[in-house]
């Protein structure tokens, strides 16, 4: 079974409403038609019905159980427009002020989130880097012990050994330039809840350096290595059940030969399901040649760190992609809804 396929199994059993911020594009609307019918869960499109209706009726799509809301004319602006006005950075804001912003589909879809209108959201398609993260950061709330927000994308090999039947996780792949200590080892952690939530079980983190174990020192290996044992501190302090290990090569992460002898023994090395990276330029080439030059889907990004599930699609998201994304972040609402339940802040 494609790894895919078994996301969508999952989901089936618990279907989620997904809300997508970028509502009038035809291969979003598609995804929309395309979620709802694999029973999956109600999507959510933001954008002008007509619009919306008119793209639909040209492009042959269905939107049978496709909810569809504009921002300007919901009921729940005026609701939004009060809830911005109290947070901090936005509080000096008139009425007709916070409207401007609030009818915004990334700061709509993202106050939707927070306040449990919709159980998760996937956008990112017709944004720049940072036009979703930036209302996401402003507005939902983030996990108890993260000081950072950070990203991962989910790559699924075939015909390869590694991982779990070819999955792997990757991060940071989109979001943290160059990682502090602390935050590569927060950063590891949310990583390794991710893939737990995917997998079912015990994640095995390698913490990635062009050193092995002490093989050479720099203050770039350094860091690697700290981050390993601040990472398993806060895993333990948090009851958070993964395996953590590094810093090591890429290849002793992922080929058993070679950790048994580089490494010895090693619950991580060979073994390796998430990848660690030191920072954003060796996270994000990774994906790139991974997808180059290996037979590979992946899946990103995924936003980590907030207690509401989100993608981040990148603008050349397919409609395959869409659907696929939107199922990951339902995946994670079930658990996610368990956890933190929506605030029911009165107005």
């Amino acid at each position: 079974m494609r790894f895919i396929e078994s996301i969508f199994e999952k989901v089936r059993k618990h279907p989620k409403r997904v809300v997508f911020p970028d509502g009038e594009l035809p291969r979003v609307i598609k995804a929309a038609e395309l979620f709802y019918q694999s029973q999956l869960g109600i999507p959510i499109l933001l954008g002008r019905r007509e619009v919306i209706q008119e793209i639909a009726q040209r492009e042959s799509i269905s939107l049978d159980h496709v909810a569809i809301i504009n921002p300007e004319k919901s009921s729940e602006l005026p609701v939004f427009c009060r809830r911005l006005e109290r947070i901090g950075r936005y509080r000096n804001l008139e009425l007709k002020d916070s409207r401007t912003i609030m009818v915004r589909p990334n700061y709509f879809a993202a106050m939707m989130v927070q306040y449990g209108l919709a159980d998760a959201l996937a956008g990112g398609v017709s944004a720049s880097g940072g036009a979703l993260l930036r209302p996401m950061l402003h507005l939902v709330k983030p996990l108890p012990f993260a000081d950072v927000i950070s990203s991962c994308t989910i790559v699924e090999l075939h015909n390869r050994p590694y991982g779990d039947d070819g999955v792997l996780f990757f991060a940071d792949t989109g979001v943290v330039p160059d990682p502090t200590m602390s935050q590569l080892a927060t950063i590891t952690v949310q990583a390794g809840l991710l893939a737990r939530q995917v997998f079912g079980h015990r994640p095995r983190i390698a913490l990635l350096s062009f050193s092995t174990k002490g093989s050479a020192r720099t203050a770039s290996t350094e860091k690697v290595a700290g981050a390993v044992t601040l990472a398993r501190h806060i895993a333990e302090k948090s009851g958070a059940d993964m395996t953590i290990d590094g810093e090591m090569q890429a290849d002793a992460a992922l080929e058993p030969a070679l950790a048994e002898i580089k490494i010895g023994s090693s619950q991580v090395g060979g073994r390796a399901n998430v990848l660690i990276f030191p920072d954003l330029n060796s996270g994000n080439i990774a994906v790139k040649l991974t997808q180059l030059f290996a037979e590979s889907n992946t899946y990103g990004q995924i936003l980590m760190g907030f207690t509401r599930p989100a993608a981040d699609l990148p603008r050349g998201a397919s409609v395959e992609d869409i659907l696929s994304m939107a199922a990951i972040v339902a995946l994670q609402a079930i658990e996610y809804r368990k956890l933190y339940p929506p605030d029911e802040e009165g107005d």
